[in-house]
């Protein structure tokens, strides 16, 4: 593959609903440009894109593929997208190292969720964007209605390019309204042609050829004050209106096609080049310089010092870890060594390579725009900036969302143990959107994600990758007890056994506190000697670790030593600490022992129409709503608290309840007495097991 300057490099992200043909319009490309003789089916397995076990057992796209493809002396770096919303932190770095997108939808579904949040994405990042409809040749399409829903959607800024020749079994091709030239399907040859002559009875302009021709006379103040005097536009303006239009996000081209058929491929090559931005048409890339903590910039310029964002890494259980980076200055080449500017490591640069899928490409360097991947940097994680370092800088990190929805998982053979953690830091390598972490308290290991669909996957990955089979589940929950009421009890502890005895005896005072635990004592006449107090107070710290009615810790209690008596022979602290113990559990149930439970703070983002069933399942979880904010994108934010115990699976149902256009995040905020009903069968199975 040959190595290409920065502005001959497109690198474009393609996005959209899961099913919508992103992948078979990569694998229609591959066959366009020569990379490959014969096309592969998602249902056969068989893409380059779609390599992975998982995903060709599941028939959809979870990782991001870099899909290189040369075409007409320049390159583009494909970067296949999953629309499975589980896995949006693909998503996220892709778009972290590309310029432009491509978001696909199927014809025949319309505006479906995926393709509203890719838009959301896009825009969010001012990301030079082309819509392509694909799946032009199944039944029951209106192009004109979803043209129109497009642009009430997304708005004015969607421009149809493209206007279809024949429908369904009869879709023979488009009309290009920028050239004012058709693309007619050879059936035989299996390939799109040019037409001079285009059946103008079949194709109705309407109103898309001035909406095109408005659009490029709004990019330019004297192409606009031509357009008000009547003058006709030379085509070369044309293109050079649109494309700036593009780069500016004043103008979606909206594309159409068929990847089954391979109509309309060709031309989406075409009109990425022409329209989307090379890395160098766009701001230039800024970091912060960690000697003096100031932000510069850095040129897109094989002359400049090396720098370079690793946006994706790829935990493979033979090669290794695999480092996929974008270079945003100067060159890397094998065996140079490179300085990781956020963990101050050195690296040593092995072989270089492009993927292709899982095809290694091998090069011997990589130039300044351009995306390769390198193995074995055992210091350097995906959002590192890898760079010289008598020049160091620090880009700015791929902000990833937080897992929303926790499991417990437990190793089936207990010889897993140790393998299960090794194993779950490589997966914690690979998707910066999963999470692990021990609790203490529980004494679970909890891993984290953004859907059932992932853990499940993770799960799969474990075992097949690894060895390593696991069970999940639902967390425990880490309850806790205290008091409403005050008590007054004595733990006497007194023993014989024929040798030296044991005594200890306390009275001891129990009310509620605002503090977590405060000990006290009002000892007078030397009732208690002063040496046992510390032992009494040990007794009680050991004792609130394990309340009396389900075994949870007790918290919001003050505990005032008041009176007790000793043995000049027989009392030690072992017998005062048993002492005080006993006096805690006694003490503990005379002063009304209630159970607390964990209460979420949760902040739901919705569209509106769903506010109504929000609220009313918020109910249903015992949840209380807060607040409701609008939002400038017209969705509402809905503030409320929930116990935790009702908020296991919420992600899986926020997603069914919202076609999955909801989001939301929850935090911890206090602890509150759980209801007696509940409380009743928690302290009841409690029992059960201890019995």
């Amino acid at each position: 593959m040959y190595n290409y300057n920065a502005d001959k490099i497109r690198n474009i992200a393609f996005l959209g609903h899961h099913s919508s043909g992103k992948t078979t319009l990569v694998e229609s490309m591959l066959m366009t440009t020569g990379a490959i003789k014969r096309k592969g089916r998602v249902e056969d397995r068989n893409t380059i894109s779609d390599f992975d076990k998982e995903e060709k057992s599941r028939e959809v796209s979870i990782y991001t593929s870099v899909i290189p493809l040369e075409w007409k002396n320049h390159k583009y770096n494909v970067l296949d997208t999953p629309g499975y919303f589980d896995f949006v932190g693909e998503v996220h770095s892709a778009l972290r190292v590309s310029k432009g997108a491509v978001i696909v939808l199927d014809a025949s579904s319309g505006i479906e969720v995926g393709c509203e949040k890719a838009w959301k994405l896009t825009r969010k990042r001012s990301t030079p964007t082309i819509l392509y409809i694909n799946k032009m040749d199944k039944e029951n399409i209106n192009y004109d209605k979803l043209i129109n829903q497009l642009r009430e959607k997304f708005g004015k800024a969607v421009i149809p390019f493209h206007i279809p020749i024949g429908k369904e079994n009869e879709f023979k091709g488009f009309v290009n309204i920028v050239d004012m030239k058709a693309r007619i399907y050879n059936k035989d040859k299996k390939v799109c042609e040019d037409a001079e002559i285009w059946p103008e009875k079949e194709v109705k302009m309407g109103d898309y050829r001035e909406m095109l021709i408005e659009s490029v006379a709004e990019s330019d103040d004297e192409l606009l004050e031509k357009y008000f005097e009547g003058e006709e536009f030379t085509e070369e303006e044309i293109h050079i209106g649109l494309r700036k239009g593009v780069i500016e996000g004043k103008l979606i081209p909206v594309l159409i096609g068929s990847a089954t058929l391979n109509v309309g491929t060709e031309t989406l090559l075409n009109m990425m080049w022409d329209y989307l931005p090379s890395p160098t048409d766009l701001e230039k890339p800024s970091g912060i310089n960690p000697n003096n903590n100031k932000e510069e910039e850095r040129n897109i310029k094989d002359e400049e010092p090396f720098s370079a964002t690793v946006f994706k890494t790829i935990a493979d259980p033979y090669l290794g870890k695999i480092s996929l980076f974008q270079v945003r200055s100067g060159i890397l080449k094998k065996d140079d060594e490179v300085y990781n500017s956020n963990t101050e490591e050195i690296e040593k640069i092995g072989n270089i390579f492009m993927l292709r899928g899982k095809e290694q490409i091998e090069v011997n360097e990589v130039h300044a725009g351009d995306i390769g991947a390198v193995s074995k940097l055992n210091n350097t994680h995906t959002g590192d900036t890898i760079c010289n370092k008598d020049n160091p800088i620090i880009y700015e990190n791929i902000h990833f969302p937080k897992p929303t929805l926790f499991m417990a998982a437990r190793p089936v053979n207990k010889n897993d143990e140790e393998k299960i953690g090794q194993a779950l830091q490589k997966l914690l390598e690979e998707d910066k959107t999963f999470s692990v972490e021990r609790n203490n308290e529980t004494k679970e290991l909890l891993i984290g994600g953004q859907g059932n669909t992932q853990l499940e996957v993770i799960k799969n990955k474990l075992k097949n990758d690894f060895g390593v089979t696991i069970e999940l589940s639902d967390p425990k929950i880490a309850y806790r007890e205290t008091i409403k009421g005050i008590s007054n009890v004595q733990g006497k502890h007194k023993k014989q056994s024929g040798g030296a005895g044991q005594y200890g005896d306390v009275i001891i005072k129990f009310e509620p506190s605002t503090e977590e635990f405060i000990f006290e004592e009002e000892i007078f006449g030397g009732a208690v000697p002063r040496q046992y107090i510390p032992a009494v107070e040990k007794g009680l710290k050991e004792s609130v670790l394990k309340g009396p009615l389900a075994g949870y810790p007790v918290v919001n209690i003050k505990s005032t030593l008041l009176d007790g008596s000793y043995h000049p022979v027989d009392s030690n602290e072992m017998a005062f600490k048993i002492a005080a113990s006993l006096a805690f559990k006694k003490g503990i149930e005379k002063a009304g022992p209630v159970l607390l439970e964990p209460i979420m703070r949760v902040e739901i983002i919705i569209p509106d129409e769903y506010m109504g069933d929000i609220m009313g399942d918020m109910n249903k979880r015992r949840g209380r709503i807060l607040g409701m904010e609008p939002r400038e994108d017209g969705t509402q934010l809905v503030i409320a608290e929930a116990p935790a115990a009702e908020m296991f699976k919420y992600t899986i149902d926020l997603k069914s309840m919202t076609q999955a256009r909801g989001t939301f995040l929850m935090e911890f905020s206090r602890y509150e007495e759980v209801p007696s009903n509940i409380s009743e069968k928690i302290v009841e199975e409690y029992k059960s097991k201890e019995a």
